[in-house]
């Protein structure tokens, strides 16, 4: 089974733990860039002109940069990211916009300062003809064997 652990890291938390991620699945690794990087004042959530409420409450698609190499060849994409407002960023949905999943399984993970990870299968699952098999919210600093139990999970 070939596998993909794809992800978006706004502050470098999601990054981490994806990296950690991608050994613990014996994983190929992919960051989601926008193709204009975030600034601090843009995930500012606090002030609703930021860059992120403006795209969460307008809808709007982000752009990428760059694309997965041989994205049919995967059977598990990890699908991960910060949760913003109970959900995955827009540029999550960009990119699940951006795939054929059909045949796929799909895990999302996600680290969080307070939300939960519970409404974004149902927001991510009608943009994509693949399964979500598991969704679980992780500490940023999630140790090896709870990333490796959790992968083997969806062996």
């Amino acid at each position: 089974m070939k596998t993909l652990v794809a992800y978006f890291s706004a502050s470098g938390n999601t990054a981490s733990l994806a990296k950690r991620l991608a050994k613990a699945a014996d994983a190929d690794l992919f960051e989601i860039r926008p193709v204009e990087p975030y600034t601090d004042a843009d995930l500012k959530w606090t002030n609703p002109l930021a860059r992120c409420n403006k795209e969460k409450f307008g809808k709007k698609s982000v752009p990428i940069e760059g694309r997965v190499d041989n994205f049919d060849e995967y059977d598990m994409v990890y699908i991960g990211f910060p949760v913003w407002y109970y959900a995955a960023p827009n540029i999550i949905e960009t990119f699940v916009k951006s795939y054929d999943f059909s045949g796929k399984r799909v895990a999302l993970f996600a680290t969080s300062g307070g939300s939960d990870i519970a409404k974004a299968p149902a927001k991510l699952q009608p943009l994509m003809k693949g399964e979500i098999v598991g969704a679980k919210l992780f500490s940023p600093d999630a140790a090896y064997p709870e990333l490796n139990v959790w992968t083997n999970s969806f062996k």
